[in-house]
């Protein structure tokens, strides 16, 4: 009778236990997923896709490749369309639509001399989201877009300009802040998302710039993001087509080596850049150095100068990222680049920002501030 005790409250329980605690894991995990969906719920719905995660818009990079690659996973990829022509985009479109069946959107330059046609052909291959980027767009462009069916995100560097765009008739807005890559502002991302996410809520807001963790997703979400974008953490994804000189500075880089464009005086003003500092960056402080003195003797007018000063980035992208000159080039990048440390697919970093932001969420359910003190088989619960 005691044997038959033992066989019964011994063993053959375990594997009965063991099941229970794989059940209750998975059960936690279902919840945290529900609680990261719960927050992201609106700009999961606007963009049609399983996460609220848009894709840069990165000149050269940002084509169909890798805007096939980031909606595929589940993201929300987006054409850079830069200085493209009509015809150019409507072929990049194409492309990108072979792709994938997933939904993606084409970021366009509000300065544009051809905007209104490149609208059109967007109209024409029905892209469902068009991002006006590069200054205030027109209510004729925003209303064109929307009279064509598709969906118009704006990017607003502030408040007044958010509500403004709204007014508009911008379907959402997308805040950037001064750490991101390439083109950027004046004030950084976590000043903009306070200044303006209690404030805009008819519709969804995006958060950019400097993000490149899942924990950073989690509190953008929590104080009223709809979604996020990230363009740097893509750069160096298998997908991407961007030099593999390209791709190994982004790897070695630290934040503090993604600097913005120094301007040395007031009268030749320089279009804030942000990219990693090169030989190209050092001479580009010497030209201006040069062309400011030759001003000032009288040698050029002010607008031969100013011309010069912007003449010497023309081009300076692709040679970077389609040629791999990262001496020459320009190696636009957001501070988030010391965040990069690998190559992996576009699979791959969506699902460890994923597994990033749910052992932050599951770090909180235990009273921990940081995921990373736990023991491993919790932190292994709370990854995807």
């Amino acid at each position: 009778m005691t044997e038959g005790l033992a066989a019964t409250d011994g063993a053959p329980l375990q594997p009965q236990t063991e099941s229970n605690s794989s059940n209750q894991a998975e059960g936690r995990q279902v919840a945290r997923r529900a609680t990261l969906d719960r927050l992201w719920a609106r700009g999961r719905g606007f963009l049609g896709t399983d996460l609220a995660v848009m894709g840069g818009a990165m000149t050269w990079v940002s084509e169909r490749n890798l805007v096939a690659a980031i909606s595929s996973a589940g993201g929300f990829g987006v054409i850079a369309s830069g200085s493209m022509s009509p015809e150019l985009l409507d072929a990049e479109i194409a492309a990108t639509a072979a792709l994938t069946a997933r939904p993606f959107g084409v970021n366009m330059i509000t300065m544009h001399p051809q905007l209104l046609e490149l609208i059109d052909v967007c109209i024409g291959r029905r892209v469902g989201h068009v991002v006006l980027a590069g200054g205030i767009p027109s209510t004729a462009a925003i209303q064109r877009i929307r009279n064509g069916g598709a969906r118009v995100l704006c990017f607003a560097p502030a408040l007044v300009l958010a509500k403004k765009l709204v007014r508009m008739g911008a379907d959402a807005i997308v805040i950037e802040g001064h750490e991101a890559g390439g083109h950027v502002g004046p004030v950084s991302t976590a000043v903009l998302a306070q200044e303006v996410l209690p404030h805009v809520r008819d519709v969804p807001v995006f958060v950019a710039g400097g993000i490149g963790r899942g924990e950073a997703i989690l509190s953008y979400l929590e104080m009223g993001a709809s979604g996020v974008q990230l363009g740097t953490r893509f750069v160096c994804a298998h997908e991407s087509i961007a030099h593999p000189l390209f791709k190994r500075a982004f790897i070695r880089a630290s934040a503090r080596d993604a600097i913005a464009s120094v301007q040395l005086d007031a009268r030749f003003p320089v279009i804030p850049v942000r990219a990693l500092g090169n030989p190209a960056t050092d001479r580009f402080r010497e030209v201006q150095r040069v062309l400011i003195e030759r001003f000032n003797r009288g040698e050029m007018s002010q607008k031969e100068a100013q011309l010069e000063i912007e003449h010497f980035w023309a081009g300076a992208l692709r040679r970077a990222v389609i040629d791999g000159d990262v001496e020459n080039g320009s190696l636009m990048a957001g501070q988030s680049v010391g965040l990069v440390n690998a190559e992996q697919s576009t699979a791959e970093i969506l699902d460890e920002l994923i597994g990033q932001a749910l052992a932050a969420i599951a770090g909180r359910e235990r009273g921990l501030c940081n995921p990373r003190h736990e023991g491993s088989a919790e932190v292994q619960d709370a990854s995807v």
